[in-house]
């Protein structure tokens, strides 16, 4: 049984992804949902999911919710936000026990559709609104969520940055909304916005464990049913190319600099060199042997942390770090020299080898876990492609160094943000 094979079915008004695998002792669901990242909608779609989950028509309190939950073997239900290139992403996942590994004959599959069902379909409302309540303290909540980012420095940074460097287009929305439009949320708009959301968006269900497809489906089928739909997508536009780098300093009362460099890569999942930009970036700043670990804060003891990541949807790379106030100059240029150093094919053999290995565990251990698995799978539907792991593996694996080389010089560097402190050396 191919733990990652997955079988896909056009449903009604959704796609049902089934994978059957008897590598996890649980069965998983996970509900997606896909639509383009607006400033009018991001605050509410932030709150619809931590609406939906905690309460509904027949357990009209979290408590009611979570105690049924408990009954059927401590299963668990959790809600997730993401953004995906200029997407926002939803997620549901609920967690239940297997009961082929159970005594008790309960049929937790068909409950576990059930428990998803009614969380999905059958809200908590009365007339055209949520529950006044429960949308009240799901408004405390996302703002206090929102609130979080800017007293964590670290996060506030890299929020920061992406504010700047894609100050026109909507990967600059942050994932949890916008404070100051919590309050004009309120339950009979939230309410449209449900009906809006489930007639519109991209939706997909994935159901992962020691299940039979037919079974599934059929499950599926009687369920969850929607409108059919085709779904929006992202009309991406060409970013103009800028004369020159984005410099932005912003003091606030820090004793450690938060240094955040933002890059456009020209390449996103999917492209032919895609997979040449996963090793860019792990030679560059991705683990512990990266050019940027070792170079900025082992050689020159200038980081108490630095890292790169990729936004493989959108084409970015962003540089963390975290520096004394003093040390911005050499530490910005001890980053540039290392992507300079990159473009020169200044790197090893070695450690082109030792990035593949890690990679390759990385993916491995990713889908070690459903969820993870799922993540790794829904790349695919962001993207509208059909990228196989193995695929994915093998053409890591053969990736060449000419190849990794031809990438860094495709990487631009567009801004440099850094949050300093007030008693910093002008």
């Amino acid at each position: 049984m191919d733990s990652t094979a997955e079988k896909i079915t056009t449903m009604q008004g959704y796609k049902l992804h089934v994978i059957e695998t008897d590598k996890y002792k649980t069965n998983t669901f996970v509900w997606k949902m896909k639509a383009p990242l607006t400033k009018e909608d991001v605050t509410k779609r932030a709150l619809l999911p931590q609406v939906l989950q905690s309460s509904s028509a027949n357990y009209p309190t979290t408590t009611a919710l979570r105690s049924y939950l408990d009954e059927l073997y401590g299963a668990t239900l959790f809600i997730d936000l993401a953004k995906k290139g200029e997407y926002h992403i939803v997620s549901f996942t609920l967690e239940i026990a297997n009961e082929k590994f159970l005594s008790d004959p309960t049929p937790l599959l068909k409950k576990g559709f059930e428990l998803l069902s009614e969380v999905l379909t059958k809200p908590n409302v009365s007339g055209n609104a949520f529950d006044q309540e429960t949308v009240n303290k799901e408004k405390r909540t996302l703002k206090q969520r929102i609130q979080s980012v800017y007293d964590d420095k670290m996060r506030y940074s890299n929020v920061r940055l992406l504010q700047e460097m894609c100050k026109d287009e909507p990967y600059a929305l942050q994932v949890n909304g916008e404070a100051e439009d919590v309050d004009t949320i309120t339950p009979e708009n939230l309410y449209e916005y449900f009906k809006k959301a489930f007639s519109e968006d991209e939706l997909d269900l994935y159901v992962i464990g020691d299940v039979k497809e037919e079974e599934v489906k059929s499950l599926a089928e009687n369920l969850l049913k929607f409108e059919n739909r085709t779904p929006k997508k992202v009309v991406t536009t060409e970013i103009p190319k800028k004369d020159q780098v984005n410099e932005i300093k912003e003091e606030q009362d820090v004793k450690q600099g938060k240094l955040n460099v933002g890059y456009r890569t020209n390449i996103v999942y999917g492209d032919s060199d895609y997979f040449a930009l996963q090793l860019f970036n792990g030679i560059f700043g991705g683990f512990s042997h990266s050019k940027l670990f070792i170079n900025v804060r082992e050689k020159a003891s200038l980081a108490y942390y630095v890292s790169s990541r990729l936004e493989s949807h959108k084409g970015l790379m962003m540089v963390m770090s975290g520096i004394d106030l003093k040390n911005y100059d050499q530490a910005v240029g001890i980053i540039r020299d290392q992507l300079e150093a990159m473009q020169k094919g200044d790197f090893t053999d070695q450690e082109l080898i030792q990035t593949k290995a890690v990679i390759r565990n990385q993916i491995l251990e990713t889908i070690d876990t459903s969820r993870g698995l799922t993540e790794i799978l829904y790349h695919n539907v962001v993207a509208a492609k059909d990228i196989k792991l193995e695929q994915w593996i093998n053409d890591m694996e053969k990736t060449t160094k000419e190849e990794i080389v031809a990438v860094a010089n495709k990487i631009e560097l567009d801004t440099i943000y850094f949050l300093t402190g007030t008693e910093a050396v002008k």
